[in-house]
C-alpha cells in the first residue's frame, strides 16, 4: 500500500432513514485513526468533510428519497477521490451511510481498468428503484456502480458502469431482498453469505476471495459497512442483522488483505454514534484500519 493516505469524510445520512449516521467520520476521528495509522508510518492527510446539501424539494417522478442531495453530495465525493487517486495517495472514506460509496467508486474506478470490490457487507446494496422496499439509496450503491438504477447516480463523472459483476465479492450477506437475488443469480456476482463464512470457515473465504480478484483486477476496493459486523460487536449501525461477521474474523479478514497487498483504497461506513455504546462501534473500525494498514500483535 501507498505511505501516503487522505482521508475523507462524508457525513451523509440521507440514504437512510435513522437519523445519526451523518456523525459517523467525527466518531471514526474521535476514536484516533489518525494517530493509529501515524503509528505505523503512514503520512496522514486529513482533508475534512464533504458538505452535504440539505433538500426538501419535490422529486418529481422517482420514489428515491433524497435523489437530489445524494447525487450531489457523490458528484462532490466523487471528484475529491479522483484527484486523491490522481495524486498517488490511498483515498480512505468514512462514512455516512453506505450511498457514499456511490460517489468513492466513480472517483476511483476512472483510474483502472479491472477494478474489484470487496463488498463487506450484512446487505447486498443491489437494489433498484423497482425493487427497493423503501426507496433508500443506501440499499442501492452497488447496483449503481454496476449501472444499474437512475441516470443521474450511474453517471456521476460521465461514465458507466463503474464495476463488472465478475470484479465483485460480496462477504458476510445475510438480508438479501428478492430482486437482489435475482440479480446475483443474472449477474453471476460471487457471494459468500454468513453460511459459507461458517461452513469454510473465514481464513478460506478470505484465500478464496484473494484468489479470485487478484488475477483479474488492477487494484481492489474495500468497501466495509460495520454493519456486516454481529450486532454484539458493532452495535451503532442503523440497519443491524443478527449472525453477523465477528470482530476476530473481521480483524483476520483485514490481516490477510493487508498481506495480500491488493487493497488500493478503502470505505468504512454506517458508523452511528447515537445507536452506538460509548463509541465502541467507531472504535471498531479503527482497529480494523489498523489491521488492513499493517498493524501486528507481536
Amino acid at each position: 500500500m501507498k505511505k501516503h493516505i487522505s482521508i475523507i469524510g462524508v457525513p451523509m445520512d440521507l440514504g437512510q432513514s435513522r437519523r445519526g449516521v451523518d456523525m459517523g467520520p467525527s466518531a471514526i476521528r474521535y476514536a484516533g485513526v489518525i494517530e493509529r495509522l501515524e503509528k505505523l508510518n503512514y503520512i496522514i492527510e486529513d482533508k475534512g468533510d464533504i458538505e452535504i446539501g440539505r433538500s426538501n424539494v419535490d422529486e418529481g417522478t422517482t420514489n428515491l428519497k433524497h435523489l437530489k442531495a445524494v447525487t450531489e453530495a457523490n458528484t462532490k465525493l466523487a471528484t475529491v477521490v479522483d484527484k486523491v487517486v490522481e495524486s498517488g495517495s490511498f483515498p480512505l472514506v468514512f462514512g455516512g451511510d453506505h450511498s457514499i460509496s456511490i460517489g468513492t467508486l466513480a472517483g476511483i474506478s476512472k483510474h483502472y481498468q479491472n477494478l474489484g470490490v470487496i463488498w463487506y457487507d450484512a446487505h447486498a446494496d443491489l437494489n433498484t428503484e423497482e425493487t427497493s422496499p423503501s426507496g433508500n439509496i443506501h440499499g442501492m450503491p452497488l447496483a449503481v456502480s454496476l449501472g444499474l438504477g437512475h441516470p443521474s447516480l450511474t453517471n456521476i463523472l460521465g461514465y458507466a458502469p463503474k464495476v463488472k459483476p465478475e470484479n465483485i465479492v460480496i462477504i458476510g450477506a445475510r438480508s438479501i431482498d428478492p430482486g437482489e437475488k435475482d440479480l446475483i443469480r443474472s449477474k453471476g456476482i460471487k457471494v459468500y453469505t454468513m453460511h459459507e463464512i461458517d461452513r469454510l470457515g473465514m481464513t478460506k473465504v478470505m484465500e478464496e476471495t484473494i484468489q479470485y480478484l487478484k488475477d483479474k483486477t488492477d487494484g481492489v476496493h474495500l468497501s466495509l459497512d460495520l454493519d456486516g459486523l454481529d450486532p454484539s460487536d458493532a452495535p451503532g449501525v442503523g440497519t443491524p442483522v443478527l449472525g453477523g461477521i465477528s470482530y476476530r474474523e473481521s480483524n483476520l479478514a483485514m490481516e490477510m488483505l493487508e498481506e495480500s497487498k491488493l487493497i488500493t483504497s478503502a470505505e468504512f461506513v454506517e458508523v452511528n454514534p447515537i445507536l452506538d455504546e460509548r463509541n465502541k462501534t467507531a472504535s471498531v473500525a479503527v482497529a480494523l484500519m489498523g489491521s488492513l494498514f499493517g498493524e501486528k500483535l507481536l
